[in-house]
């Protein structure tokens, strides 16, 4: 049987799966700020800082008394790793042993990562972190002429062996990379034994069903080589096996576990306003938000300026469960002005009282989180909301 849910239930269920809006939690400030990163089963990590980078303002979204230096913490006390998720992530060290499957494919050669092996150099530098303990790239000299968009030899090397699993991250300092041995870095008690193939479908299966409510064989497989078609099979023998049940949204086909409907008896916080960021767990797969949400959202950073619709580094803004405009900030810390360069509202929305309070109280919210003091609004789409705007931000 095929359970049908209307858009708006579906929705309901995305964002309640997510915690985008936090839910009560027992224990400190770092212990919800891992409760956070184990369900959700990754944090997307992003160099651009126009903002809070990513992965501090992905966790803050889900826990606001998070502090950047958590993850710091974590680290330290190795309850979280960085590796690749669908890209650079913080992951719980619960889950290490399924990292592996694909660390052993570019051990092997059967998957290749960004860079061409120079063997000869990796094993150099792997001793030399044998023999003198943790490094950085910048520890390592080189002749070679970099290009622009290239690294160096021994920073190329160092990817490599912590891409096939010889490396670990140990730290960040000033947020560059310190390596050191896999296993120095891991605990002793953690699980290295390598999942099964099924087990470790069933594992990409139950975390993302757990983490987005429903979901299709290509978002579950995304950026994930050669998994979509055993994902597929998994699903459907999982669907007869009554784990996991078929769902019927627009006439889209999605599977969840059946646990996952009960949250639709909970309450979605409607009142309260999200300011996004682009890599937010709950967005990061665009086309997914254009069939759940009728969310248009590119990030544009990587598009030229003269074709940008928005700006470089646009926010979403969620409120009353839709995706109602996106936000092109810059927190420009010498000033401590947040400075909103465009703000764009979707079609048909029609600002109001209420939203006006819930965007005023989440902005000072978040202007403080940038470490930012005032407010500078430069232009608004459509352009009659400026004045309006600039009344609520000067009151």
């Amino acid at each position: 049987m095929i359970e049908k849910l209307s858009i708006s239930e579906a929705q309901k269920l995305l964002l309640l799966s997510q915690r985008v809006f936090p839910v009560k939690a027992k224990g400190t400030s770092l212990d919800r700020t891992l409760a956070t990163i184990e369900h959700l089963g990754y944090i997307q990590i992003d160099t651009i800082s126009a903002v809070q980078r990513a992965h501090h303002h992905t966790l803050w979204n889900r826990n606001p008394k998070y502090q950047p230096s958590h993850i710091d913490e974590l680290l330290e006390q190795k309850k979280v790793f960085e590796y690749w998720s669908h890209a650079a992530a913080y992951l719980p060290i619960k889950d290490y042993r399924f990292s592996l499957p694909r660390k052993q494919a570019i051990f092997r050669g059967d998957e290749k990562h960004w860079y061409e092996k120079d063997k000869k150099l990796m094993n150099a530098v792997l001793k030399r972190i044998e023999n003198e303990g943790a490094l950085m790239a910048k520890d390592f000299t080189h002749d070679e002429k970099v290009a622009e968009w290239g690294s160096k030899p021994a920073k190329r090397a160092l990817e490599n062996l912590y891409m096939q699993g010889e490396l670990m991250v140990s730290s960040r300092k000033n947020f560059h990379k310190v390596y050191d041995l896999t296993e120095r870095v891991l605990p002793n008690t953690i699980d290295t034994s390598t999942p099964t193939q099924k087990e470790y479908i069933r594992f990409l299966i139950t975390n993302y069903l757990k983490a987005n409510g429903i979901g299709q064989d290509t978002e579950i497989a995304y950026l994930l080589k050669n998994t979509k078609r055993f994902v597929t099979a998994e699903l459907k023998e999982m669907c007869s096996n009554n784990e996991l049940i078929q769902i019927n949204v627009n006439e889209q086909l999605y599977y969840a576990l059946p646990e996952s409907l009960q949250l639709l008896n909970k309450r979605l916080n409607r009142t309260q306003l999200k300011i996004l960021s682009p890599f937010d767990n709950l967005l990061i797969q665009r086309k997914r938000m254009q069939n759940l949400f009728g969310f248009d959202y590119q990030i544009e950073c990587y598009v030229p300026e003269a074709k940008r619709k928005y700006g470089y580094f646009v926010l979403p803004i969620l409120w009353n469960g839709k995706f109602v405009a996106r936000m092109d900030c810059k927190a420009e810390r010498k000033t401590a002005i947040f400075h909103i360069l465009h703000i764009a509202f979707e079609n048909r929305f029609k600002i109001n009282d209420s939203f006006n309070n819930a965007f005023l109280k989440e902005l000072n919210s978040f202007m403080v989180f940038n470490n930012c003091t005032k407010i500078q609004l430069h232009k608004t789409t459509p352009l009659l909301f400026k004045e309006e705007f600039q009344k609520t931000f000067l009151e």
